[in-house]
C-alpha cells in the first residue's frame, strides 16, 4: 500500500472533493487518473477541484475500474491519508455497479436480480417502482414488463442503483453490409485501432452485455468511423439520429465513400425529405417537432416504420429530452450513443446511462493528441477591456443583460483583425453566438457568413469551397458548434459563446482538432471582456478542456487599444 507523501499533488477532502495542486511535478499524472473516475468542477491557477459522483465511478466501473484500483489510485497521489469515511464510500459507490442485474423472463416479461435480499427488500418497499414490478418470483427476484425496461431503469438510477441491462435485444430487419477497404474515391481504408477496438466494445460479440453504451472520443478522432464499424458489425437496418441537416448529410457522404452501401440504401428523414430507407439518417430537429406545445410528436412515427436492429445517437450529449422519452420504449434495440464529452448542462448525464447505456470505450483528449490522431491545440484566453462608454452602460445594466453587452464588446473585432493578420494564409473560423454580432465581424471584414437563416444549399455551397481554399476565413453562429466537417481548418477565434456551457468550449476546439499536415497545430482564441461575468463564465466553460489536460494562455490587455503582444502568439508558435 502506498504511504501518503507531503510531495504528492492530491487532498482529498471529507466532501468527496480533491484538491489539485497545479504546479507539482506530477500533476499531469494526477489529472489523468483522475479523469477516469472524478468530475472538475473548478479549475483557477494553482488549484483545480475535482468532486467524485456516484455516477463518475459507475461510468468508471463500467470501462473496467474497481473500488480497489480508485481506492489505490487515490492513496498513490495523496498528501494525506485518506478519510476513512471515503473509502467506504467509495466502495459502496462501485458496489451498486451490477448489484441489480436485468435479465429475460420470456417473450413478454423480464426478471430483475438483486445482489442480496435486504437490497430485494428495500425495492420492494419503494413507493415509486410499485407500478413496474408486477410481482416477487423469489426472494430476490421481481417480474418485469418487457414494455417497462426503459421506466424502471430510469426509477432505479434515480434511487441510486445503476441496473446492468442483460435481456439482450431485438436482431433487427437483417441488412448485411461491410466497411471498404478502398474507398470510392480510391484511398485504402481501415479503421484507426482504437476506432476498431470501440466498435468490438461496443458489440461484444453480440452478447447481452453487448449493444448498449456510450463510445467517448475527442473532437476529430472519427467517432463517425466507430459508427460505421459498429454497423458493420451488427448487420441490421440502422436508424441514425444527428444534430443538423449537415451533419447527416456527412453521414451519408462517408457511409457511401467507406461502405459497401449504395445510394438507394440511405434515406434522410428531415425537414425536407422523408426518406425511410434500410440506413435512415434523421435530425433531432425532425424528431422534436410538434405543431403546438399540446400536439404529439408526429415524427416518432419513425421509430416504428421498420424494424431498427440499431439506433446510432450522434451527439448524444445534445439528446433532446422529448427523445429520451421515446428511447425509454426502444431498450429492446440496440443503442449507441457518440460523443466527446459526458457533460450535459441540463444535468441529465443519468438519463443517458439509464437509457442509451454506460460509457464503454473512452480515450483522453492528450492521449490522441501525443498519437497523432488529432491536432495539438493551443488555447489562448485574451482578455480585453471595455472603453469606457460600454463600461458605463454594464455597469447600469440589468444583471440579465450585463453578459451580451460584455460578449458584444466592440474592441473584439479589432482583434480579430490582427489574429487573422498573423494566421494570414491559414484556414479560419470565426465563432460567435449573437446573429447582430457575428453579421457586423463578415461586413467589416468582408466575409463569408453562416448562420441559422442560411439555407441548406448555401451553407453546403461555402462549406465547400471552405474545404477547396477558395474562401480562408469564415464567419459562423452557433450552428458551426456540432458536426460540421471542415478538416482544415486551424485556427478557431471564439468571439462569444453560450455563458458558462462547458459542452459547447469542448465542440468549438473540436472544430479544428482534426489532423494537420505538418507540424499538425491548431490555434483556439477565446476573446473575452475584462473584468466581467464575461470573464467569470469563460472559467466554467473550459473545465471539461482543462480537465482534459489543456491550458489557457491568459493575455490580458491593459486598455482597449493595446495591440496583443507581438511574442508567443504567431503561428506555430506556443502563447
Amino acid at each position: 500500500m502506498s504511504s501518503p507523501d507531503s510531495q504528492n499533488p492530491l487532498i482529498v477532502q471529507g466532501d468527496h472533493t480533491v484538491l489539485v495542486e497545479v504546479d507539482n511535478p506530477r500533476y499531469p499524472e494526477a489529472r489523468d487518473a483522475l479523469a477516469r473516475f472524478a468530475e472538475l468542477v473548478k479549475s483557477p491557477e494553482h488549484i483545480h477541484t475535482y468532486r467524485v459522483t456516484p455516477l463518475s465511478i459507475w461510468n468508471a466501473c463500467a470501462v473496467g475500474e474497481t473500488a480497489e484500483t480508485i481506492t489505490g489510485t487515490l492513496r498513490r497521489l495523496s498528501r494525506y491519508p485518506l478519510p476513512k469515511h471515503i473509502e467506504a464510500s467509495l466502495r459502496d459507490f462501485a458496489a451498486r455497479y451490477g448489484c441489480l442485474r436485468l435479465n429475460r423472463r420470456d417473450a413478454d416479461s423480464l426478471r430483475l436480480v438483486a445482489r442480496d435480499l435486504p437490497l430485494a427488500e428495500e425495492l420492494g418497499h419503494q413507493k415509486t417502482l410499485a407500478p413496474l414490478l408486477r410481482a416477487r418470483l423469489t426472494s430476490v427476484e421481481f417480474e418485469v414488463a418487457a414494455a417497462d425496461r426503459g421506466r424502471l431503469k430510469q426509477a432505479l438510477i434515480k434511487l441510486g442503483f445503476p441496473t446492468e441491462d442483460l435481456a439482450g435485444y431485438l436482431a433487427g430487419e437483417e441488412f448485411p453490409l461491410a466497411l471498404r477497404p478502398v474507398t470510392r474515391s480510391g484511398h485504402p481504408f481501415a479503421p484507426r485501432p482504437y476506432q476498431h477496438e470501440a466498435a468490438e466494445v461496443f458489440h461484444a460479440g453480440g452478447a447481452e452485455r453487448g449493444g448498449s453504451g456510450v463510445i467517448v472520443l475527442p473532437c476529430g478522432a472519427g467517432k463517425t468511423i466507430v459508427g460505421m464499424a459498429c454497423l458493420a458489425l451488427v448487420r441490421a437496418s440502422t436508424l441514425v439520429l444527428t444534430t443538423n441537416v449537415t451533419a447527416a448529410r456527412q453521414w451519408k457522404s462517408e457511409l457511401l465513400d467507406k461502405t459497401t452501401l449504395d445510394e438507394d440504401d440511405i434515406g434522410e428523414y428531415s425537414g425536407n425529405c422523408k426518406e425511410v430507407r434500410p440506413v435512415t439518417i434523421a435530425t433531432y430537429q425532425i424528431l422534436t417537432h410538434r405543431p403546438s406545445k399540446e400536439s404529439e410528436f408526429t415524427h416518432f412515427t419513425l421509430f416504428d416504420q421498420r424494424n431498427w436492429g440499431l439506433i446510432i445517437y450522434d451527439e448524444v450529449h445534445l439528446l433532446p429530452a422529448p427523445v429520451f422519452q421515446i428511447t425509454a420504449s426502444l431498450q429492446a434495440r440496440r443503442r449507441l450513443g457518440l460523443t466527446a464529452t459526458l457533460v450535459r448542462e441540463d444535468g441529465l448525464e443519468n438519463e443517458v446511462f439509464a437509457l442509451i447505456g454506460p460509457k464503454k470505450y473512452d480515450v483522453p483528449w492528450k492521449e490522441m493528441e501525443k498519437q497523432g490522431w488529432i491536432a495539438q491545440a493551443v488555447c489562448t484566453e485574451i482578455r480585453l477591456p471595455m472603453a469606457e462608454a460600454r463600461r458605463m452602460q454594464y455597469a447600469v445594466a440589468e444583471p440579465r443583460h450585463r453578459f451580451r453587452i460584455a460578449s458584444e464588446n466592440p474592441g473584439k473585432l479589432r482583434l480579430v483583425r490582427q489574429l487573422l493578420e498573423w494566421h494570414r494564409g491559414v484556414p479560419v473560423l470565426i465563432i460567435g453566438m449573437y446573429v447582430a454580432q457575428v453579421e457586423e465581424f463578415a461586413r467589416e471584414l468582408g466575409l463569408p457568413l453562416l448562420s441559422g437563416a442560411t439555407d441548406q444549399r448555401q451553407r453546403d455551397t461555402v462549406y465547400e469551397q471552405f474545404r477547396r481554399g477558395d474562401i480562408r476565413a469564415l464567419v459562423v453562429s452557433k450552428i458551426a458548434n456540432f458536426s460540421v466537417d471542415l478538416p482544415d481548418a486551424a485556427v478557431a477565434i471564439q468571439v462569444s459563446g453560450m455563458f458558462g456551457s462547458r459542452q459547447e468550449e469542448a465542440q468549438r476546439l473540436g472544430r479544428i482538432l482534426r489532423p494537420k499536415p505538418g507540424e499538425n497545430q491548431a490555434h483556439f482564441y477565446s476573446l473575452v471582456s475584462r473584468d466581467t461575468v464575461e470573464q467569470d463564465f469563460a472559467l466554467n466553460r473550459q473545465l471539461f478542456l482543462c480537465e482534459q489536460g489543456y491550458e489557457y494562455r491568459i493575455v490580458t490587455l491593459d486598455s482597449p487599444d493595446a495591440p496583443l503582444p507581438e511574442p508567443g502568439l504567431r503561428q506555430g508558435d506556443a502563447p
